[in-house]
């Protein structure tokens, strides 16, 4: 070996194992996330066999929403708790990440239990100010400290709106708690039901960085990659859970669940556009979730507030995964074109059966697409057939398999999901029975339409390659894409000393 080798392998030698931490809060916050996840097993147990759900006196509620989000939210946590143990070895603020992490897993199970308002109102607070938190660990770190603040300030003015909109109909019921406002409503006049119901939405589209207010999400990624798994497969979804809770109040709001389909069909389809002009792994995901979040309000618009909750839950297992893999996928190398093949008429055919029969299967499966009428039940099967016949024709294109395996195994592997993600759905609608309004019937208005012209639209665009051809387009997407620049790190000197 000349000494130029050697010197060479010197340089790239591995880094040494990271010690393990000295501190006990890691450890006892591991092992108490994993014993609260046994113990919602348990209590989901009792909400399956119960099938009602437990009231303290003007505390708390336990219902199976409950019961649903603390399983999944906990073993989300335990997951992230045991990954940040050698992740986040040789921090020197590993005590408090920790805390924020196992204190913000408590904020959630406190939010989605709370049956007082004042209670449900503080637990949101706790969440954005825990999660803000999170976003900006790295105290020295300028860029993170920013993007810190910048989050702060959006979960404020969430927790803002949503405190008002409740105080609003505390003011107008006289009730205290949320069943109360909830049995109120008939009571309320449809001016205070209307503004309270547009505070509690917009609280939600904050939070779950829907557009316009998207923006800190995309500059949160200063965040250290588990708090960035447990914003991104939990807290985004604090949405979804919002408009469930007061269903009762939405669901009877025409103007507000147009407005709700609006918004999540833009933010969707945007969202989907975005991640072709990423070139970050962690804001391609991020902009991946704007989507997945724009197709769960979707859902909620739609009155399918069940299929939203069980499309978060899915979304946050698979996000979770990603964030947690991401570095795996980080590689100091030339992009190189992936390879794709043609698929021709047979190829066409089998993309356009495999979206045809996915759409048939999950209608069927989920009872939302029960004739040829258009509704929201429609709409959304709708939304399912361009999905999959994009997904599958992708597929086929980049597979690198023999072309009568792909012709087979593609739809099978496409359907299997479909299908699978029905059980979720009708078991998550069963655990949801005792909850008010978890299906709302909406009546239709041209914004449903629109809706609809804007998906196949988006559809044509992308097939017959308007997205990637369009220079207007591409710049338009970068720029509603940007991050806030004072969360933007600027040189190589900087990326490598985080």
């Amino acid at each position: 070996m000349t000494e130029d080798t050697a010197t060479i392998d010197d340089d790239i030698a591995p880094r040494p194992e990271p010690t393990p931490p000295s501190s006990a809060v890691p450890r006892a916050s591991t092992w108490t996330v994993w014993t609260l996840f046994i113990a919602s097993l348990g209590v989901l147990a009792l909400a399956i066999r119960g099938g009602a759900g437990w009231e303290f006196p003007t505390l708390l509620r336990i219902d199976g929403l409950t019961a649903v989000m603390w399983v999944v939210v906990t073993f989300f946590s335990g997951i992230v708790h045991s990954y940040s143990r050698r992740y986040m070895a040789g921090d020197r603020d590993l005590e408090r990440f920790f805390g924020r992490v196992f204190g913000f897993t408590l904020a959630v199970m406190t939010m989605t239990a709370a049956n007082h308002v004042a209670l449900f109102v503080a637990a949101w607070l706790a969440m954005g100010l825990l999660m803000a938190g999170l976003i900006g660990h790295v105290r020295d770190w300028p860029q993170a400290r920013a993007a810190g603040h910048i989050a702060r300030r959006y979960f404020l003015a969430s927790t803002a709106l949503l405190a008002g909109s409740v105080a609003l109909l505390v003011w107008a019921t006289g009730a205290t708690t949320l069943t109360g406002l909830l049995e109120g409503l008939e009571g309320v006049s449809p001016t205070v039901g209307l503004v309270a119901a547009a505070g509690i939405v917009l609280a939600a589209i904050i939070q779950s960085a829907l557009l316009p207010f998207h923006g800190w999400l995309l500059s949160s990624m200063t965040a250290p990659t588990p708090a960035s798994a447990l914003m991104h497969a939990g807290f985004v979804n604090a949405g979804g859970i919002l408009l469930t809770r007061f269903a009762p109040l939405i669901g009877d709001q025409l103007v507000i669940m147009s407005a709700i389909v609006l918004v999540g069909a833009v933010s969707a389809l945007l969202g989907q556009a975005m991640i072709l002009v990423q070139t970050d792994i962690k804001r391609k995901l991020g902009s991946s979730t704007i989507a997945q979040m724009g197709f769960m309000i979707l859902q909620c618009g739609l009155g399918f507030f069940a299929a939203a909750i069980a499309h978060l839950i899915l979304h946050g297992f698979y996000k979770a995964y990603l964030f947690l893999s991401s570095g795996a996928g980080v590689e100091r190398a030339a992009p190189k074109d992936a390879a794709h093949t043609e698929l021709g008429f047979s190829g066409i055919a089998v993309s356009f059966l495999t979206a045809v029969g996915g759409g048939v299967l999950f209608g069927v499966l989920t009872g939302k697409a029960t004739s040829l009428t258009l509704n929201s039940g429609t709409i959304l099967t709708l939304v399912v057939v361009l999905t999959t016949l994009t997904a599958a024709r992708d597929i086929l294109q980049r597979s690198t398999l023999p072309t009568a395996v792909r012709f087979v195994s593609v739809p099978l592997i496409v359907l299997t999901a479909i299908g699978g993600y029905a059980v979720a759905f009708n078991a998550v609608s069963s655990m949801l029975s005792g909850v008010p309004m978890t299906h709302v019937s909406t009546a239709m208005t041209p914004v449903h339409y629109l809706v609809v012209a804007l998906f196949i639209g988006a559809y044509l665009a992308a097939e017959l390659g308007w997205l990637r051809s369009s220079e207007r387009l591409y710049v338009a997407l970068l720029n509603v894409s940007q991050p806030d620049p004072t969360t933007v790190l600027t040189s190589t000197e900087e990326y490598n000393d985080a």
